[in-house]
């Protein structure tokens, strides 16, 4: 589970911890991915909850995180990074460093343990990606590429693990309620104005075709995870699954 010591990576690992699944929780420092998992540990007594510490964003880090934990049945690429900037302003670095951390670091990992879990006969894999996967924000162009990359990707592994009982989705999570987000809508609407308001006028504003009308929970993204992670979800597989709140204004992604 990457990405995981806060937000919706959080929500998951809890969703999934809650199902009776053994967790790893991700981040990058030693002591805030404890911190995170020993939370865990505290909400939900007898939950079988470990952290380790590893930079997904590089190859190094992936390496780490094979070797403290050499085989995984569910595998949640959640880590990601987001920022606000004018898309004529963004250099080359920054273009690389997204597409890094928010699109090779789920390459990285289901190529390290998709084929463990295709010579098993069962496995999960899922993405995180997001509604700027298909409405690109002008704000957020270097991050709406990274998520339309991941779609890519999951489709085609999921090509890859036809047939092995190991399914590949992506989720289309919408604007959600997270201390990133809060950050960001700050630095869109203005940091003075009080949170309810800011949402308020960020989901006018800036989301205006959401008809759920406000930020989505970090659960209600991990209700969809648990599902696809589960055995129900058995028959879905190269999906791209939305909880984006009905802000793309289409049937189907």
């Amino acid at each position: 589970m990457s990405g995981s010591t806060q937000g919706i990576g959080y929500a998951i690992a809890e969703a999934l911890a809650r199902c009776g699944a053994h967790v790893v929780v991700n981040g990058r420092g030693a002591e805030s991915t404890e911190a995170a998992a020993a939370r865990l540990r505290d909400e939900l007594p007898g939950a079988d909850v470990r952290g380790v510490a590893a930079d997904l964003g590089t190859a190094e880090g992936a390496e780490t995180m094979r070797e403290a934990v050499p085989e995984l049945d569910i595998l949640v690429n959640n880590l990601g990074i987001f920022g606000a900037r004018p898309v004529l302003e963004v250099d080359d670095d920054e273009w690389r460093r997204y597409f890094e951390v928010n699109v090779l670091s789920a390459v990285r990992l289901i190529r390290l343990y998709l084929p463990g879990m295709m010579e098993r006969g069962w496995g999960r894999v899922t993405a995180i990606a997001s509604d700027s996967a298909i409405v690109t924000p002008v704000e957020m162009v270097h991050y709406g590429m990274t998520k339309t990359a991941l779609l890519a990707v999951t489709r085609g592994y999921a090509k890859a693990a036809a047939g092995t009982g190991v399914t590949v989705n992506s989720v289309l999570a919408g604007p959600t309620h997270t201390a990133g987000v809060e950050t960001y809508v700050a630095d869109l609407v203005g940091g003075e104005v009080p949170w309810d308001e800011a949402q308020r006028r960020f989901m006018r504003e800036h989301r205006p075709y959401s008809l759920l009308q406000r930020l989505i929970e970090p659960e209600e993204i991990a209700h969809m995870v648990a599902y696809l992670s589960s055995e129900l979800a058995s028959a879905t597989t190269g999906g791209a699954l939305r909880v984006d709140g009905g802000y793309v204004d289409a049937i189907i992604p």
